[in-house]
């Protein structure tokens, strides 16, 4: 069971006798390619399994019985929340080990009341998005997704230059909103191309800034600024429809919003209504709601290009969040710091 768990308790015939006792917890179809065959037997040594694969639900029989014995969880996508109830039943517990990014879906307070401990494998999860991020930004410049279309609806020639005016990268001004681990990432990885980057976050320090290479700016300005938006805040109360329709106001005729981040940063109606009027385009991985209706015209505008949430970990990409959070367990277990704690003053500003 490779793909959807970790099939049996030994490693080459041994049991792991000095590791903690812990439980894989997560939804197998959802973690498929989590564990690969190089990744699985370290996932063996590193604990001491009280099942065999990975579980989904802590009402399973089999997994009521073996809650009291639990000192560790390696979890995944698709873990149930640990409230207070369910900590109840795990009076032992002392660290949760997350191999995915946010934990805000499976982490409560009562973790962090208890002195259970935390990690999060966000920072593997931001590599594909920052590169997602970066490809579609050059892409979206060369205004590579309209003209995909309109090449195969003329299947001819014309100057694509006086079609598209300002076609291209080069001298672009791009706004970044948000400083997050991943908006800090695509920063990074912008600076190797011919851009102006501009950052919007009130928790970035003038250090950091100096380091990145970039100008910080209040949010309005970089929209009236921005050839391209790309968001990468967390979903907050504070942001909830933080590109409202005052917000899109001041994008400039022809801008190009990107949002790998989360759907309700962005006023749906009202970005829905600026990209019909064809004012703007879009590059959008991330909806509220998370699977749109049928009916809704984002699916069929030129000017936009529609992702089914896909810049973060995908298939092989999902192993990278295992090691992490397996670097995490063995520093756990050899008394060694944590590298990617996540501690309850995190929870208002993660995503």
């Amino acid at each position: 069971m490779l793909r959807g768990g970790f099939g049996g308790m030994t490693a080459r015939g041994r049991t792991v006798t000095e590791a903690p006792a812990g439980l894989v917890v997560y939804a197998p179809a959802l973690n498929r390619d989590l564990v690969t065959p190089e990744l699985r037997p370290r996932l063996l040594r590193s604990c001491r399994w009280l099942l065999p694969d990975p579980v989904a639900d802590f009402e399973d029989p089999r997994v009521a019985k073996s809650l009291d014995r639990v000192e560790i969880l390696l979890t995944g996508w698709g873990c149930p929340r640990l409230d207070a109830d369910i900590l109840d039943r795990m009076p032992g517990l002392r660290a949760v080990f997350h191999a995915a990014g946010t934990v805000k879906n499976h982490v409560t307070e009562a973790c962090f009341e208890r002195g259970v401990r935390v990690t999060s494998a966000a920072a593997a999860n931001a590599i594909p998005v920052a590169e997602f991020t970066v490809a579609v930004i050059l892409l979206a410049n060369k205004r590579a997704f309209r003209l995909q279309r309109r090449y195969r609806e003329l299947r001819g020639f014309r100057l694509w230059s006086k079609e598209f005016p300002g076609l291209g990268n080069h001298q672009k001004t791009v706004g970044l909103v948000g400083a997050s681990r991943i908006g800090k990432k695509v920063a990074r990885l912008l600076s190797a191309f011919d851009f102006d980057v501009l950052v919007h976050d009130p928790f970035l320090g003038a250090r950091e800034v100096s380091d990145l290479g970039v100008e910080a700016c209040s949010l309005d300005d970089l929209l009236r600024r921005s050839d391209v938006v790309s968001l990468h805040a967390p979903s907050l109360p504070t942001t909830h429809h933080m590109i409202d329709r005052r917000a899109l106001s001041l994008l400039r005729d022809g801008a190009i919003l990107v949002n790998t981040a989360r759907g309700a940063l962005v006023d749906e109606a009202a970005l829905t209504q600026e990209l019909v009027s064809g004012r703007l385009d879009a590059v959008i991985d991330t909806t509220e709601p998370e699977l749109l209706a049928a009916d809704s015209p984002l699916y069929d505008l030129d000017n936009v290009f529609l992702t089914p949430h896909i810049a973060g970990s995908q298939g092989g990409e999902t192993s990278r969040m295992l090691e992490v959070a397996l670097d995490e367990l063995e520093r756990y277990v050899a008394g060694q710091p944590l590298h990617e704690e996540v501690r309850l003053e995190d929870l208002d500003r993660i995503a």
